[in-house]
């Protein structure tokens, strides 16, 4: 099955660069993006690096977020349905 491919494009000055990546690869794009910046035959530096790979952060801290929203989510409607098909009464 063929992923989505996801990418990160930096803009400096007349350059773009684009950096497309498969989800569950971001350790090869970090290692791409270090590649680039030691390449001293182009103009992307570590700071370069560092501004894409905080973009990747952010990207996966948005990801992440969407899991845990979904999974508490489901976990809250559960327990609703499993609450309200058991009896409880309290007996003073």
């Amino acid at each position: 099955m063929n992923e989505i491919k996801k990418q990160l494009v930096l803009h400096k000055g007349a350059e773009k660069y684009i950096f497309r990546y498969e989800k569950g690869s971001e350790d090869k794009l970090l290692d791409a993006l270090i590649e680039q910046a030691k390449d001293k035959r182009t103009n992307f530096d570590w700071f370069d690096a560092a501004v894409v790979s905080f973009k990747l952060t952010q990207s996966l801290i948005g990801q992440a977020d969407q899991i845990l929203r979904t999974n508490c989510q489901s976990l809250v409607q559960t327990n609703l349905s499993a609450d309200s098909s058991t009896d409880l009464t309290v007996d003073d």
